[in-house]
């Protein structure tokens, strides 16, 4: 009996101990979903040097021309050059892409045919000429199109004056940076001209508003309801990508100015132009958001489940809320890791390549610095030029060195791939 008595006042001292505990010691709690993760409420860990990342779906080569919509331009259209055919994921619907006799080079025109070749109606007006044809592209949902476009009458070099080159020498001491990136450039602030309204159709097309400088427009799959989704005179938009959920687009926007800096540079180098932009989202309503001030020529990513974007600078990833009434940002530096794992990898390649001279090396040569290495020593220590969100917990990043000049040479050297492994901030669950 009076162990029993016992065995009951150590179950009591115990409950009482853990009634305590909750008491005084709040509760965390995980987000069920790494949607409900605000980005910066987010914790990652770095793995160097891993396996580039599986290609997504939608990352298949450039389809060859539909034959059915090549067909009917040569039987019916023959003084019209097929450029390419980009089919919706669906596949029911085939945007055609192409010049006319006498356009300018670089000046496009776009059709919409059925899934089987049948053309529909004509999508760009006689007064607008569709630009970058590669990065036409279909929401994921084939419901919707995208694509940029410039008014045909004028467009950039013959509208908008070129920039003066000597307006600021302190800009143009430092090749890296174009003008327009110093603290007195402002994207919103661009002087723009009011845009060009043209006159009725002739050719079936819709009336739309054009504008001199390049612009993000949509339609839908039937080729209709076309409209600008970007409406800022003075800024060319040279690359977007939608959302997984075919809600948004991830764009990049540069000014004129910084625009024609940069191509100028990149002429007098002979190298192959590389445009940098400013990271926005924009939403099919016209609804845009500029991102961040700092200009990149990485690409932006979404993340699988379209609740984040992700932009490379340098040394450093950035992830923005897409959705929310309060989004949030959050800056990943990233260059201590870089300089530690390519420390570790240059030692490697070294040894690989030389095993006869490291092998009297000293026993703890290979042992893990206390110190950071100096940058100038590592050949593999380079900045971000490609990401990938393969998943909603596992964001790649590839890191290397990449020059291309117009004759046709160039360098692409220490091309290695990374990833951060995200999880959830536990959140903290007070009491009342």
């Amino acid at each position: 009996m009076r162990l029993t008595k016992q065995i009951i006042v150590l179950v009591l001292l115990a409950a009482t101990a853990a009634c305590q505990k909750n008491i005084f010691q709040p509760a965390t709690v995980a987000p069920a979903t790494m949607r409900d993760v605000p980005a910066l409420r987010l914790s990652f860990r770095y793995e160097a040097d891993v396996p580039a990342p599986a290609l997504p779906a939608n990352a298949a080569p450039p389809e060859e021309k539909n034959p059915a919509v090549l067909a009917d331009f040569d039987a019916s259209r023959q003084q019209e050059n097929l450029v390419q055919t980009i089919s919706s994921p669906n596949k029911q619907r085939i945007l055609a892409v192409y010049q006319r006799l006498g356009d300018p080079d670089a000046s496009y025109r776009l059709d919409m045919y059925a899934g089987d070749g049948k053309f529909l109606r004509r999508v760009t007006p006689e007064t607008m000429t569709a630009d970058f044809p590669d990065i036409i592209v279909w929401s994921p949902d084939s419901t919707s199109v995208a694509f940029v476009a410039i008014a045909r009458q004028g467009g950039l070099n013959s509208v908008l004056p070129l920039p003066n080159a000597n307006a600021n020498t302190n800009a143009n001491t430092n090749a890296n940076k174009p003008p327009a990136a110093n603290s007195n450039a402002n994207a919103n602030s661009e002087p723009a001209a009011p845009p060009v309204t043209p006159p009725p159709p002739s050719d079936g097309a819709p009336n739309v508003l054009t504008f001199r400088t390049e612009q993000i427009y949509v339609c839908n799959s039937e080729g209709l309801d076309l409209k600008p989704v970007t409406q800022n005179e003075g800024l060319i938009y040279y690359y977007f990508v939608w959302s997984p959920d075919g809600s948004m687009l991830a764009a990049l926007a540069a000014s004129y100015q910084e625009w024609r800096y940069l191509q100028m540079q990149a002429d007098k180098n002979n190298e192959i132009f590389v445009p940098l932009g400013r990271p926005r989202i924009v939403e099919k309503n016209g609804r845009e958001r500029r991102l961040d001030d700092n200009l990149t020529g990485v690409h932006p990513v979404w993340s699988p489940d379209s609740a984040k974007v992700a932009v490379g600078f340098d040394k450093q990833i950035r992830i923005y809320d897409a959705i929310g009434d309060q989004p949030t940002q959050a800056a990943i530096p990233l260059r201590n890791q870089l300089l530690l794992s390519s420390q570790a990898y240059d030692q490697k390649v070294n040894n690989e390549q030389s095993p006869a001279a490291n092998a009297n090396a000293e026993p703890n040569a290979n042992q893990p610095s206390m110190t950071l290495p100096d940058e100038k020593t590592l050949v593999s220590f380079q900045p971000i030029v490609m990401l990938e969100w393969s998943a909603d917990t596992l964001l790649y990043f590839q890191t290397g060195y990449v020059k291309q000049y117009k004759t046709g040479d160039g360098a692409r050297s220490s091309l290695r791939w990374h990833r951060l492994i995200l999880s959830p901030q536990a959140t903290v669950v007070g009491n009342k």
